[in-house]
C-alpha cells in the first residue's frame, strides 16, 4: 500500500470512529433529555404514554384531593395553564410550598387514560418569597412594615445571618 492509500485509510478509520461516538453520545443524550409541556401543549401534542417529561402550570383552586392507597398518600390534582387542564396522581408527600393557585411542575409521565402520573412534584414560588425567619426579623428590626408595602430588596438583608436584622440587644442585660 503506498503511502497516500495509508494515510487515507487511517484518515477514514478515524471518521468512522469520531463519527461513532457522536450517534452514540447523542442517542445517550436524547433518551436522558426530559421535556417540559403545558397543559395546552399536551392537548395538541398527545406525548406517547411512558414518555418522561415535565408538566408545568398551575394547581387549579379546588382541584386537591387527599386519598390513601396501600397506606401511602396519594394526591389527585389539576394542573392548568388557563388555556388547558391535566389531572395529576402522585404517590407520595407533596412539598411544604404546594398550594392550590400556585405555580408546580412535576415530572412523570402520561398514562392510556389521558391522566398524568407524577414521579416529582416540584412546588414554586414567586419573586415575592421571603423566608418566615428573614420576615419576622425585618419586622422586629422596624426595618419593615408591612402595612407600608412590600419588603425592603434582597440585597439590603442578610440572608446568610436573618438574625443580625434584629435589634442588638442592650450591652449589660
Amino acid at each position: 500500500m503506498k503511502r497516500k492509500h495509508r494515510r487515507l485509510a487511517i484518515l477514514t478509520a478515524c471518521a468512522v470512529g469520531v463519527g461513532s461516538a457522536a450517534a452514540l453520545a447523542f442517542s445517550a443524550l436524547s433518551s436522558d433529555m426530559v421535556y417540559y409541556l403545558s397543559p395546552s401543549q399536551i392537548a395538541a401534542k398527545h406525548p406517547s404514554v411512558r414518555r418522561t417529561f415535565r408538566l408545568g402550570g398551575l394547581v387549579e383552586a379546588g382541584s386537591l384531593k387527599h386519598e390513601t392507597v396501600n397506606g401511602q398518600p396519594v394526591a389527585v390534582f389539576k394542573v392548568t395553564d388557563l388555556k388547558g387542564d391535566v389531572t395529576v396522581t402522585y404517590k407520595g408527600i407533596l412539598p411544604d410550598l404546594f398550594r392550590e393557585g400556585q405555580g408546580v411542575v412535576t415530572m412523570g409521565h402520561m398514562r392510556p387514560n389521558g391522566t398524568f402520573l407524577a414521579t416529582e412534584v416540584l412546588a414554586k414560588h414567586d419573586a415575592n418569597y421571603m423566608p418566615k425567619d428573614v420576615e419576622q426579623a425585618l419586622i422586629a428590626s422596624g426595618k419593615w412594615h408591612p402595612s407600608e408595602g412590600a419588603p425592603p430588596p434582597a440585597a439590603t438583608w442578610d440572608m446568610l445571618n436573618p438574625r443580625s436584622l434584629a435589634k442588638p440587644k442592650p450591652v449589660g442585660t
